[in-house]
């Protein structure tokens, strides 16, 4: 893993770091004027500072809808400012920073797909120093878990003048049936504050959960975890909406989820608790390293015998019944079996490449 990069971000004056949670809310679409207002007005009464609405919609396939751009930046500026709150869009392109900032929109956003794409980012990055304008920036997280990527992002844009950054965490694209519509991979931003601590982390659980009655749990998650806020999609009426209907809340939803959260205290890293317990893992964590160096010695030793022996490095056999047991394992000891399976999974990776390093070399 590479050094921690250094963002220099000032204080992002419409979300304190010390107020918890920051909410940023607003129907993914902004379709009328009509539904920007009754949505705003909704949301203000639930205590909401920020608007936010999609004028452009990037979709996967063409001839859906894909928002009504510059008009609709209108009615978002319109409703925020009847409201007294401040408005927010994504913004993509060149083209759509100077429409967007030229409409008045208070704080802009990054979406996946274009924190995925270097040029796209880049492109954004370079208007936005063009424009003078030390805007808020928001920075959601890349559509695959590339941690790399996503900071990259980040860089892009504070080298560019930005510092009013803060990131968001909107799960990550995966193959199939799940239960969630992006995988959260927590680690991921787990590791993005690890390395920038003093970058603000929100959590949008919509995306993540992909129906609205899910939504709440995965936003009590996130507050559980330490993230700093939410970015919530919410619609005057869900069951009409021209994109993402399944996810969206309501603002009387919204209102009562966030009624609803628990927020835990920052843990006290001077507790003498803490200290004790933390302590006792490092113990373990130094057992466990120690045997890992027994394990990849005897595993160097397999290695040296099938060289001398001609035999091929994988056996899948063995892996496959080593994978099995240690499931098993795993479960009758109340540990998660697909942890374990994946922890097994990594340790024979590194074996297999010692052991390749052997026959290779021999």
């Amino acid at each position: 893993m590479s050094a921690a990069p250094t963002l220099d971000l000032d204080k992002i004056d419409f979300a304190e770091k010390d107020v918890r949670p920051v909410v940023i809310a607003g129907p993914c679409s902004a379709e009328s004027e009509e539904q920007m207002m009754f949505t705003a007005i909704a949301l203000k009464q639930a205590g909401i500072r920020v608007l936010r609405a999609g004028a452009w919609k990037p979709r996967t396939k063409p001839g859906c809808f894909e928002g009504y751009g510059e008009q609709a930046l209108k009615w978002i500026v319109k409703a925020a400012r009847c409201c007294g709150m401040l408005s927010a869009t994504e913004v993509a392109t060149a083209a759509h920073v100077y429409a967007a900032l030229g409409a008045g929109i208070d704080v802009l956003w990054i979406g996946a797909r274009t924190t995925a794409n270097p040029f796209a980012m880049q492109e954004v990055a370079d208007t936005l120093r063009a424009c003078s304008r030390n805007v808020p920036v928001l920075v959601k997280n890349p559509v695959s878990p590339d941690l790399e990527l996503w900071i990259g992002a980040l860089e892009r844009l504070n080298k560019a003048g930005m510092t009013r950054l803060m990131a968001v965490h909107r799960g990550f694209s995966s193959y199939g049936e799940h239960n969630y519509r992006n995988s959260p991979i927590w680690r991921v931003p787990i590791e993005l504050h690890r390395r920038l601590p003093d970058l603000p982390v929100l959590c949008d659980p919509s995306h993540i959960a992909g129906r609205s009655e899910t939504v709440g749990h995965v936003a009590q998650q996130a507050m559980d975890m330490g993230f700093d806020g939410l970015m919530v999609e919410c619609h005057c009426c869900p069951s009409v909406a021209l994109s993402d209907a399944r996810q969206q809340l309501t603002p009387q939803e919204l209102e009562e989820l966030l009624r609803s959260l628990k927020l835990r205290k920052r843990p006290d890293p001077s507790s003498a608790d803490i200290m004790a317990l933390r302590s006792e893992i490092d113990r373990i964590d130094d057992r466990l390293l120690a045997l890992l160096v027994e394990r990849m010695n005897v595993s160097d030793e397999i290695g040296r015998h099938k060289l001398r022996e001609g035999m091929a490095v994988v056996q899948h056999e063995r892996y496959n019944d080593l994978m099995d047991r240690r499931a098993v394992q795993a479960e009758d000891a109340g540990l998660n079996p697909d942890f374990v399976r994946s922890l097994i999974a990594t340790i024979h990776e590194e074996s297999v490449r010692r052991q390749l390093g052997i026959v290779n070399n021999g």
